[in-house]
């Protein structure tokens, strides 16, 4: 970024809150990134950024600083290479939205990330594809982001209550991967969706190289060497809000 870019972001800054309140940042040590800084990061990784299927993971996510800038650079991306073909537009921005994943102990941080991104997602789609998403989309796309991005503590990688309390419940979260993506255009629709908790993959994660993590950005994305604990057969993707799902305990 310019350094005219970052005082223009700085200006902005200047009239937006990056705490809100004493009592969070007393409590939960919850500042934002500004915004200027967050564009300086996601330039370390520009190339990763602007991958469709790089999986990012944010573990303090709060309102989506950081996975909304993604989310655009991604669909951006997306918009130039499949934007003539609706379906292949859908399936490729479906792709960049669900290998995006966060983790916050602020209910209020999680429900304002998941609808920062459906939001931007629903209007891209509606741009490029000159039409209005149908509800059994936005329905997959809410199902998505409530499974991806997580009311839980990344420290101890649990989950918590509203009152942002650990609870006997480890963090799960979700691999989406489309069907024979190279065989038969992304398996008819249908998707493969395998759960691992968040604390199995960290343990791993600090014995194993960095590619061979679940969420390291690498094409293709690798097998995950952690154990699934749960497993869902192929389904369609608007089929998605119907899976069933078995607790997972610690």
């Amino acid at each position: 970024m310019t350094e005219e870019g970052r005082r223009g972001l700085r200006s902005v800054e200047k009239k937006k809150k990056l705490v809100k309140s004493k009592q969070r940042v007393a409590d939960h040590g919850e500042v934002f990134t500004p915004d200027w800084l967050v564009e300086d990061m996601l330039e370390l990784v520009e190339e990763q950024t602007f991958r469709i299927d790089s999986r990012f993971l944010e573990p303090a996510c709060g309102d989506g600083n950081f996975l909304v800038p993604i989310l655009i650079r991604k669909l951006r991306r997306v918009k130039k290479q499949f934007g003539r073909n609706k379906n292949q537009f859908t399936y490729n921005a479906l792709m960049a939205l669900w290998s995006l994943y966060g983790i916050d102990i602020m209910e209020d941080n999680v429900l304002a990330c998941r609808e920062r991104l459906a939001t931007i997602w629903l209007a891209v789609y509606e741009v490029v594809t000159d039409s209005h998403p149908e509800q059994a989309l936005r329905d997959v796309i809410t199902y998505v982001l409530e499974r991806n991005i997580v009311l839980g503590n990344a420290l101890s990688m649990k989950k918590v209550d509203d009152k942002a309390v650990d609870i006997d419940e480890p963090i799960v979260l979700p691999e989406w991967s489309w069907m024979c993506i190279k065989l038969s255009g992304f398996g008819g629709g249908k998707v493969k969706r395998n759960d691992y908790r968040f604390d199995h993959m960290v343990q791993l994660g600090e014995e194993a190289p960095v590619e061979d993590d679940l969420f390291a950005a690498a094409s293709p994305p690798p097998r995950p060497r952690a154990e699934v604990v749960r497993s869902f057969p192929p389904i369609h993707y608007l089929s998605i809000p119907s899976l069933v799902e078995e607790e997972v305990s610690l």
